[in-house]
């Protein structure tokens, strides 16, 4: 396992204090500096065997602890002496090219590890003063493609033939909304994969770069060089794209150039942190973006959560108490609670590290834009009318589908629940 090359031409910049971490010549460093970068190398790699999409690492009054979040839930993972706090997070500041002198500010960065031979995974890191000394969060991007497909997301029936639908229109928006973690980026990369021909110029411009895909020309925003997503998409629309995708729509000036674009012949795919499919319409009217222009360019919004999926080696079948069901009423639909058939469970096993989960599935509402939602947006009606007619129209809600993979035995109602009441 070794950091890259130019990452370490960037360490050595930090003078002494690189050369006390480990970077340069074996004999020269200090074994307890070896010690430390062979801990902090085999935390990472311990974190990506065990499909880990984050590490924190958390300071308490006498130890720290590591944390992993494996699909979607942190799990106490290692606990190191206290001692070791400074050098861990020195560590990671250097091979990240953060500042190691400063205590008392958040810092960012970021460094690529080699895992296995000719497979690096990208770390995003992230660290911050607090009351027990620096913390730090690293988020791990897989430099390679997942191939990722929509039909392995999780997709209904119904659902997929609507985003399909979408995919044929040569200009408009895709929209994939949801909470940050909520997959909303793996489900554009999946579309993207779809329209992917030699016939079309595909851009994106992202932040960060999550999977590298052949034959897509990706730009990665930079802050301090002003490329934002607002200048980033300006720049796009001069490469004769057929198709663009914006990692997120965040402000204004972003939601105008998108919508404009989606207007004059672009295919323009985005994501919007919004609670819901319907409220995606009204938060681009907070925007500024005029009612008729969303009406004329959105094609659809995906709503979407990610709910951990049952382990195939130890699920089981448990009947629901009479007093279970009973307490479900009102929190979930009186018609999943007639005749329920028996759920599943999973009870833990070494393959699912004991969790009775394996892997994550989305649960989605896909909101089409009718003529009645079209009239719905002129008129600035609000989310929840919105939503009402869009059911009425036939879209499936997004607890309602999810209850259907619990009656299918993909999850549990636990599970459900727990990313609604998140």
């Amino acid at each position: 396992m070794a950091i890259r090359e130019k990452q370490e031409n960037q360490n050595s910049q930090h003078g002494g204090q690189a050369s006390n971490a480990g970077v340069g010549e074996k004999g020269s460093v200090p074994e307890t500096a070896v010690s430390v970068i062979r801990l902090v190398d085999s935390l990472i790699l311990n974190a990506y065997e065990a499909r880990a999409s984050d590490i924190h690492i958390d300071p308490a009054e006498h130890n720290i602890i590591a944390r992993f979040r494996i699909d979607g839930v942190l799990h106490d993972s290692f606990n190191f002496k206290k001692e070791l706090q400074s050098e861990i997070i020195t560590r990671i500041k250097i091979i990240s090219g953060m500042r190691t002198d400063e205590h008392q500010a958040a810092q960012d960065g970021r460094f690529k590890l080699q895992v296995k031979e000719g497979e690096f995974v990208d770390v995003r890191v992230s660290v911050a003063p607090t009351y027990y000394g620096e913390n730090c969060v690293m988020r791990l991007l897989s430099g390679k493609s997942q191939g990722f497909t929509l039909d392995r997301l999780g997709f209904s029936p119904s659902n997929l033939e609507k985003i399909k639908k979408a995919m044929k229109k040569p200009y408009g928006m895709i929209l994939a909304t949801g909470p940050t973690g909520s997959g909303k980026t793996t489900t554009l990369y999946s579309i993207l994969g779809q329209l992917n021909t030699r016939d079309v110029s595909i851009i994106t411009i992202e932040d960060p770069i999550e999977y590298s895909i052949e034959g897509i020309d990706q730009v990665q925003v930079h802050s301090r060089t002003g490329l934002t997503f607002a200048e980033g998409l300006r720049f796009i629309l001069r490469q004769d794209p057929n198709i663009i995708m914006v990692g997120e729509i965040r402000d204004n000036e972003t939601a105008s150039i998108a919508v404009n674009a989606a207007m004059t012949g672009h295919q323009l795919l985005s994501t919007l942190h919004t609670n819901d499919a319907a409220t995606t319409l009204p938060r681009l009217l907070d925007m500024g973006v005029e009612p008729f222009l969303i009406a004329s360019t959105i094609n659809v919004a995906i709503g979407q959560r990610l709910v951990r999926k049952l382990c195939d080696e130890c699920r089981a079948e448990r009947t629901l108490k009479p007093e279970e069901i009973e307490s479900l009423r009102g929190t979930v639909p009186d018609s999943f609670l007639q005749n329920l058939p028996d759920l599943s469970v999973g009870l833990g096993c070494n393959k699912c590290g004991k969790t009775g989960f394996l892997g994550r599935v989305g649960i989605h509402e896909v909101l089409e834009i009718s003529e009645e939602t079209r009239s719905l947006i002129m008129k600035r009606a609000d989310a929840s009318v919105i939503r009402d007619a869009a059911i009425k129209a036939g879209m499936i809600p997004m607890l309602e589908d999810g209850l259907d993979k619990v009656k299918q035995g993909i999850t549990t109602i636990e599970e459900v629940l727990r990313v609604f009441h998140e």
